[in-house]
């Protein structure tokens, strides 16, 4: 029998808030800069420490600098699948890769996309994980016209496994009204479109949670990543709760005082209805695994079976498959969470807890 936090690991699980340059394993990234001439400014084993939310951006663009052979590329992707399938049991990954990350160094979009796929291609031959890829814009360090010059990227170089856009970094350097046009034209030309908003290193002024209703008025955000903020404002929540938008989590915080507020942020968000998909963003960088952001977020709240199984589901709803794939994959996980229930300790107190929790009513 199995003890609540093994069990839960085996829960068949959806990625969906995974940013490719904050997934490379520490000594990777040595290798691939040694192979490419880069010199990191500190070893392998303290590379991934910063003082604050702007510091960890610095470091994560510093590390992508370094990644630019084709080959860099498939590695990467390649060993973010298999650590989501080996830990913690990842059955789709859907991750963000930034183009304007590697471009200045000489890598082309095609090299950057066909890189990535192929490593995600050859990881789905191995561990049998599915994924796509979101072609994403850092606004701390891109314009709107670079945004507009991705979208022609990806109209000369159409792939299958990219199948939408998304918007990272702070919050403050540029809210989303500024990538309207971007956006729009993005949904027009078929891709499915996300946005991160209303995070918690950001303050109330700097991520409001009007941006919210911004990104789904204006941008048309299919879901949304983050969110956090948004608590301060009942009203948006109430519509965000019926309107049952999906809400990518990251559930391991880069900074560690915010670890436990936001533990407590995602434990409000589904007491409120919000229909929420647990994550890991930058996993390596924020050592952490899809497994152990789960535990972590069950060991704080207290939640048991019922809602490991409303959230595995909930993943495969709010991913961006085919509906005749995305249709396979509940069915797998179904069959999957019912073949788990009779493994786990009748002992443990999480089933008892599982019971008795209230839940939303989406998914």
């Amino acid at each position: 029998m199995l003890n609540f936090s093994d069990w839960l690991d085996l829960v068949p699980k959806v990625e969906l808030h995974c940013h490719i340059a904050g997934a490379m394993r520490a000594t990777t990234l040595h290798e691939i800069a040694g192979a490419n001439g880069v010199r990191l400014p500190r070893p392998a084993e303290t590379l991934y420490q910063w003082p604050d939310f702007y510091g960890f951006l610095e470091v994560l663009r510093l590390g992508a600098l370094a990644v630019r052979r084709r080959e860099d590329f498939e590695r990467v992707a390649y060993e973010c699948i298999e650590d989501m399938h080996r830990h913690g049991n990842a059955r789709h990954v859907e991750i963000f890769f930034n183009p304007h990350y590697y471009t200045p160094n000489g890598a082309t979009y095609p090299l950057i996309m066909e890189g990535l796929a192929a490593g995600l291609e050859r990881a789905e031959r191995d561990f049998g994980v599915s994924s796509l890829m979101i072609a994403c814009i850092d606004r701390s360090v891109c314009l709107p016209s670079e945004a507009l010059e991705m979208l022609d990227w990806m109209a000369a170089h159409p792939h299958p496994r990219v199948v939408g856009i998304g918007l990272d970094g702070a919050e403050r350097a540029g809210p989303p009204l500024v990538w309207v046009e971007a956006w729009r034209r993005a949904g027009r030309a078929g891709y499915r479109r996300t946005a991160h908003v209303c995070e918690d290193n950001q303050t109330l002024f700097e991520g409001p949670p009007a941006h919210i209703t911004h990104c789904r008025d204006a941008l048309g955000c299919d879901r949304l990543d983050h969110g956090y903020n948004m608590l301060a404002d009942p009203a948006v929540v109430a519509r965000m709760a019926r309107e049952g938008t999906p809400f990518t989590m990251a559930c391991w915080s880069s900074i560690l005082p915010n670890r436990i507020p936001r533990l407590d942020r995602i434990r409000r968000m589904f007491e409120a209805g919000l229909n929420i998909v647990l994550g890991t963003d930058d996993p390596t960088m924020f050592a952490t695994t899809i497994g152990h952001s789960w535990r972590q977020v069950f060991n704080h709240t207290g939640w048991g079976i019922a809602e490991a199984r409303r959230l595995s589901l909930a993943g495969v709803e709010a991913c961006w498959l085919p509906e005749s794939r995305k249709s396979a994959l509940r069915a797998e996980f179904q069959a999957a969470l019912d073949a788990l229930v009779p493994a786990l300790d009748p002992s443990d107190r999480k089933l008892d807890l599982a019971i008795e929790r209230p839940r939303p009513d989406w998914g």
